[in-house]
């Protein structure tokens, strides 16, 4: 019985998306699945629960001012026609095609999102495809797949959390986790250059594909191995852009003019403020509200204000806003989903039912992790969920903890990019022509990350046997 309480939420869900309910009414029924479960077998302790509300609530806070402000920047430099300017010297440097695509996919989102987090790179990452001549859908589905080096976004705090919950020394599970994503990083890029390139031409692409997603695979894990798992997603993509900027450097770039210059300076002052601000979050012990300096949130809204010199247009504001709405809900929804199923140990219990299944766990494991991506949106989130339940099924079963947790972190990271709330940002970013495509958006990045989780439970069961 408490086994299909525990599956419910979950399965709930997935239907609703799967009958195309509308994203932000699929995670309400998930919500009220949650809790009629919790009431029925798995009763949260009220005592604890204010405590677990000041946990959390933070948390829920903070996306959700990261994503208003992130919608925010992304409504002004689109209305300055800052973004179409920054996307014709990007071509005019890097060309166009497979190769532009591999550089917004592989370099510029990841990049931007290793520094800020929250899926804040694809409001720099979309705008930039949407130039470039690409249909809706594949601008949704190729933005989104620019989110595959989660394990090292917002300088990795979800990597970090599942190190301490599993008893692990963060930086070798950040060097594991950089071994593991060669799996997502060549299959994003293989999916980017294939949705791009002519039909006579996609064998070609693929290749290149593979090329640039093994390049960044490489680049990750020896940053990771030699300055730490922080700082080695936005290295090792900085690496990709610079090459992508080299091997054209023959293609005569256009001058960075006017409102483009000036979206290139916001963007440093949003990442310098990023990184200063968590450089000395981390030097000084400061209080939780002080340590905000180091969130994206408030340096989005600085950024933002550093490009208008003053307060943004109303009609910024309100489209703002109106995405803001759209998107709000849906995110916050699913951390709500996330949060009943922990809090109530739904999560822990069902994780430890599938475990039963002995050394057959090993292929499944993986699946579990990604489950918790999906429907928290997070990395943090379902590391939160499952990482302490997943290390001690590791020990249990007599093998490494430390590969175990990394295809798991790994895997959870992934899938965050098919959950709906994220695909419900990039629908607001891509403005109103991508709206029709929804359910094929959402079908086709759950494929991809079907996929992607099947070849890493094949991995485990490879490694561990």
């Amino acid at each position: 019985m408490q086994t299909v309480l525990c599956i419910a939420p979950v399965l709930v869900t997935l239907l609703a998306l799967g009958f195309g309910v509308r994203s932000m009414y699929s995670a309400l029924l998930g919500v009220l699945a949650a809790l009629l479960a919790a009431s029925i077998g798995f009763p949260i302790a009220l005592a604890g629960l204010p405590t677990t509300l000041v946990r959390w609530g933070p948390i829920l806070t903070e996306v959700l001012a990261i994503i208003g402000g992130g919608l925010l920047l992304s409504e002004v430099l689109r209305n300055a026609g800052a973004q179409a300017e920054l996307a014709n010297w990007v071509k005019s440097r890097a060309g166009s095609g497979v190769g532009a695509v591999l550089l917004v996919v592989h370099g510029i989102t990841p990049f931007a999102e290793s520094l800020t987090g929250f899926g804040i790179g694809i409001t720099i990452g979309i705008p930039l495809l949407a130039n470039f001549g690409l249909t809706p859908r594949n601008v949704v589905v190729i933005g989104l797949l620019g989110l595959c080096t989660i394990p090292w976004g917002s300088m990795g705090p979800g990597t970090m959390i599942a190190a301490k919950m599993a008893d692990l020394p963060f930086h070798d599970l950040g060097v594991s986790s950089g071994f593991v994503s060669l799996v997502p990083l060549v299959v994003t890029g293989v999916v980017a250059a294939w949705l791009v390139a002519l039909p006579g031409a996609r064998a070609g692409a693929a290749v290149k594909g593979v090329l640039s997603g093994a390049a960044l695979t490489l680049a990750i894990t020896a940053f990771n191995s030699v300055f730490g798992t922080s700082a080695a997603g936005a290295l090792g993509s900085l690496v990709i852009i610079l090459v992508h900027f080299v091997k054209t450097a023959k293609i005569s770039a256009s001058p960075l003019t006017g409102a483009a210059r000036r979206a290139l300076a916001s963007y440093v002052v949003l990442l310098a403020g990023v990184l200063i601000g968590g450089w000395l979050g981390r030097m000084a012990e400061l209080p939780y509200v002080l340590r905000l300096i180091a969130s994206p949130a408030p340096w989005l809204i600085v950024a933002t204000f550093f490009f208008t010199r003053g307060v943004p247009s109303i009609q910024s504001r309100r489209r703002a806003w109106a995405s803001w709405l759209q998107v709000a809900p849906v995110t916050g929804l699913f951390i709500v989903l996330g949060m009943v199923m922990t809090i109530s140990g739904m999560a822990t219990y069902l994780a430890q039912v599938i475990s039963q299944s002995g050394r057959a766990y090993l292929a499944i494991a993986p699946f579990v992790g990604a489950m918790g991506g999906l429907i928290t949106g997070s990395n943090a989130g379902a590391n939160a969920m499952f990482a302490a339940t997943q290390a001690e099924i590791a020990r249990s079963l007599g093998v490494s903890v430390l590969w175990f947790m990394a295809i798991h972190n790994v895997a959870a990271a992934f899938m965050m990019m098919a959950s709906p709330g994220k695909i419900e940002m990039a629908m607001q970013l891509a403005h109103s022509d991508a709206q029709q495509y929804r359910r094929w958006a959402q079908r086709m990045l759950l494929g991809v990350a079907f996929v992607v989780v099947t070849l890493l439970a094949i991995s485990s069961m490879v490694i561990f046997n």
